[in-house]
């Protein structure tokens, strides 16, 4: 059997776990709403964009970015509980590729990150949030927000993989919290102070986010700087240098697991 054939099984199987159990990627798409809601119409009115703007607009494409961020969490989960049940050692057990289980992994929280996302756009969409770029430019802020969650993954199943289980939920919470919040996410670096502003501008996170709200057409947040200038390249570079990080840690980390 090919690697790529087993790769397909396996995601089919991740894939079948969510229809019989649904809640776990419903209990996801709707913390990603209540973020939005509470930052959106809660908070939002006490919240100036720099360089102008509405806030809603502003802040759409970085829950977006902030979603694929989160999705780390049940990547992690889901590999900690395989490697820590023995399954993962029955695949490796099998006739297969070393890569089929991690191409299985990555090819369902894809699918399920797509979905998640095509959601949140219609859901915008309904809040009155508006793309005014064109459609390509939109198409390719999509892509990037789903090449950003591929990286993710990558980080994902190695801290699954290394810390399996509840260890490995622990671990990504630990991690995904101040990524995501140290961003221009939900608020502009240049309302920071300008030490913090710095950290968050190089944020990963912050890449995908200015560029999505680029090619979106929304307002950036952004007056100056580097992501004024260079948002889509870093949104790029930064997936593909974690990637190239940790796609080999991962592979690593899967050849040295012990039941």
């Amino acid at each position: 059997m090919t690697t790529l054939r087993a790769g397909w099984i396996i995601t089919q199987r991740d894939l079948a776990h969510w229809v019989r159990q649904p809640w776990g990627p419903i209990f996801g798409l709707m913390f990603s709403i209540m973020l939005l809601l509470v930052f959106g119409f809660l908070f939002g009115g006490a919240i100036n964009v720099p360089g102008g703007g509405d806030y809603i607009a502003y802040l759409l494409p970085g829950m977006m970015a902030l979603s694929m961020l989160f999705g780390v969490e049940s990547t992690a989960t889901a590999m900690g509980n395989d490697a820590r049940k023995g399954i993962t050692d029955r695949f490796r057990a099998m006739p297969i590729g070393s890569a089929s289980v991690a191409l299985g992994r990555v090819g369902a929280d894809m699918t399920n990150s797509t979905v998640e996302l095509l959601v949140m756009l219609v859901g915008g969409l309904a809040v009155g949030w508006r793309i005014t770029g064109d459609a390509t430019a939109a198409a390719l802020a999509v892509l990037l927000l789903l090449l950003l969650r591929f990286s993710m993954l990558w980080i994902g199943i190695f801290i699954g993989l290394r810390f399996r289980g509840e260890g490995a939920t622990s671990a990504v919470q630990v991690l995904v919290w101040p990524i995501g919040f140290l961003s221009t996410a939900i608020v502009s670096a240049e309302t920071m102070p300008g030490w913090l502003g710095a950290i968050a501008a190089w944020n990963p996170l912050s890449a995908t986010a200015t560029a999505a709200r680029e090619l979106f057409g929304n307002p950036t947040g952004v007056t100056g700087g580097v992501l004024a200038d260079h948002a889509v390249l870093l949104a790029v570079a930064w997936p593909v240098l974690l990637t190239a990080i940790f796609a080999p840690l991962s592979a690593r980390a899967y050849r040295r697991l012990r039941a």
